[in-house]
């Protein structure tokens, strides 16, 4: 089955090890969270879609915690209803998320930082989706923008956290590669990764970090067609390999 391929729905994130990830992001958790996650192994994805609502590591300023892909505000009434918003919330728009009630409360309060290996998108020729994957020039794992938010499932108590990726227009690079929606996720670039995820950041400063990443940032090369397809075995070292 063909999947929506626009703006950021699929990536790759490939770091096992907890605590190295912690060390990764010692700049925003607190300190004693290394020896906390020294134990704990993480899921590896090679390429996952959002569609599939993974549960992923994320980033906040309390710590490392496994969030579910798809957003579910908190004012949710019912599961049915949960599970229809999170079909629409993988990614949050940077230009009105201030605005739209899905991501109002997540942009001031809730705001996180998701780290990749890569992500994954198209650029269209013809009747051809040609796919691509890009990664950051000088990380093996860097972050991306995002909102979350709790939501308390009436019917059991479970509470669930769940996130969206931050999107803006594209740059130079990722206009030639996503050629018909012209968009990206949010980079968030290491030395504003703590402002990011910083409580009490105002709306201003949180908007000026809503911006497409400078050029030279990331890098990208072609792979198979396979990843087109959602009925392929897509969660595979292949799936990364350039053509």
């Amino acid at each position: 089955m063909a999947e929506k391929q626009f703006m950021c729905y699929n990536i790759a994130y490939l770091e096992k090890r907890a605590a190295k990830l912690a060390g990764r992001y010692i700049n925003v958790i607190p300190p004693d969270w290394k020896n906390r996650l020294a134990e704990s192994e993480l899921p590896q994805y090679y390429f996952v879609s959002g569609f599939a609502h993974p549960e992923l590591p994320v980033v906040t300023p309390k710590g490392v915690f496994i969030y579910r892909w798809g957003l579910i505000p908190f004012w949710v009434k019912d599961g049915g209803k949960a599970r229809d918003i999170s079909q629409k919330t993988l990614n949050a728009v940077g230009a009105t998320v201030f605005e739209k009630p899905s991501f109002r409360r997540g942009i001031i309060s809730g705001r996180c930082l998701l780290p990749v290996s890569g992500f994954f998108e198209w650029r269209h020729e013809g009747g051809k989706k040609l796919p691509y994957f890009i990664k950051s020039s000088e990380q093996e794992v860097f972050s991306l923008g995002c909102v979350s938010d709790t939501w308390t499932d009436p019917e059991t108590g479970e509470v669930i956290n769940t996130f969206s990726i931050v999107t803006t227009p594209a740059n130079e690079m990722m206009e030639y590669i996503h050629n018909n929606k012209k968009r990206m996720p949010l980079v968030v670039r290491y030395e504003d990764e703590w402002s990011w995820v910083d409580p009490e950041l105002e709306k201003e400063h949180i908007s000026a970090l809503i911006k497409p990443c400078e050029e030279g940032m990331l890098r990208a090369w072609r792979v198979s067609p396979f990843v087109n397809s959602s009925r392929n075995e897509r969660n595979v070292p292949a799936a990364l390999e350039p053509i």
